[in-house]
């Protein structure tokens, strides 16, 4: 059961005549809370076992499971196992990880059309990466992931410094406007550096797409860590976030530390959204579309939204990934283009619910 606060029982509740109309409202939405979690469960356990089975070769299902559950060398199992299932592994880890970032910001700057790349984290990663592959001669993958996810944390902690300038310290305005200020400095950096050099130009373009297609297990341990650390960090900070999110002046009279949470918030959201785009390139809409959609069953309490937005995007993520596999076969899609394909028309229809983006 999850503790009642003063925070979440305004949030969920909210003020009634009468105690029997408290009441059933409060139980309605705690059954559906807990229904949306299953659902989300359960549609996770498709997609993952969607992932493992539907590649560019076709394998039985009855061959996928006997790779599984008893491998025996033959060539299947080596493509579920040293392709497909690093491979989900891989995208579960970095949808649930965008789609936490994703509550994350748009809570602690209260703007619904807030996602991870509001602190520059996306151009952050994307400069330094490309710094590595032109001036350092970096080829791997695996060389500069670690190259992007500096430059993400980097870029995280340069927004938050200029939006923390001013008596007033860090706000939702001053946030936007350094992570926008930073976000196009680094654009038009990555950009010079393109021009001038045409084998970063080759490189960055596999990686900017965002995909997770030629990512091994390798990949997901250099960044799970961090990403994890996220995540704890994040469910940890969700009943200052309640708090936060009703405004400033509410929060201090509850008891919290708005500049705390904020910092703790920030920290959070940059391992996610660092980890996640070094090892896979930025990929769009996850951490925008994803918490409108879970807000629509889960209410504004971000103990229940944050888990809940961690496996939407992981089940989204997933998703993107097997269409992709399966609309040009027996090529395929990076999920990033997917994404941008499916996304724009989501978020379109989203917007037009006015209910579901009010913070």
């Amino acid at each position: 059961m999850v503790a009642t606060s003063p925070v979440a029982s305004a949030t969920d509740a909210g003020t009634a005549p009468s105690r029997g109309s408290v009441r059933r409202p409060a139980g309605a939405l705690r059954r559906r809370r807990i229904l949306g979690l299953v659902a989300l469960v359960l549609l996770l356990g498709l997609a993952v076992a969607a992932s493992v089975a539907i590649g560019a070769k076709a394998i039985p299902p009855a061959a996928v499971w006997d790779a599984l559950v008893s491998p025996s060398g033959t060539e299947d199992d080596i493509v579920v196992w040293s392709l497909r299932v690093p491979r989900t592994l891989l995208g579960v880890l970095v949808g649930a990880a965008l789609g936490l970032a994703g509550a994350l910001i748009q809570g602690y700057t209260r703007n619904p059309l807030a996602d991870p790349g509001l602190l520059g984290v996306n151009a952050g990663a994307a400069f330094l990466a490309v710094c590595a592959i032109s001036l350092l001669g970096v080829t791997s993958l695996l060389g500069y992931l670690w190259f992007a996810f500096v430059g993400a944390l980097a870029a995280g902690v340069v927004v938050y410094l200029l939006g923390s300038t001013g008596r007033g310290g860090p706000t939702p305005v001053t946030l936007a406007l350094a992570g926008a200020a930073v976000s196009t400095l680094l654009h038009a950096l990555t950009q010079a550096v393109l021009l001038r050099d045409l084998r970063a130009l080759e490189a960055y373009r596999f990686w900017v797409v965002g995909a997770l297609a030629g990512r091994d297990a390798q990949v997901a341990a250099h960044v799970v860590g961090f990403i994890v650390a996220g995540a704890v960090l994040a469910l940890v900070t969700a009943p200052a976030l309640n708090a936060v999110s009703l405004g400033d002046d509410v929060a201090r009279g509850l008891g919290q530390s708005v500049r705390r949470a904020r910092v703790l918030g920030i920290v959070a959201v940059t391992l996610l959204a660092g980890g996640a785009t070094a090892a896979c390139g930025p990929i769009a809409f996850v951490g925008l579309v994803v918490p409108h959609v879970v807000r629509a069953f889960t209410g504004p309490d971000y103990r229940w939204l944050l888990p809940c937005a961690a496996l939407s995007g992981a089940v989204l993520l997933l998703a993107a990934d097997v269409v992709g596999r399966i609309v040009v076969r027996p090529s395929e899609l990076p999920v990033g283009v997917v994404l941008a394909l499916l996304g724009g028309p989501l978020f379109i229809a989203l917007v037009r619910r006015r209910r579901m983006v009010a913070l």
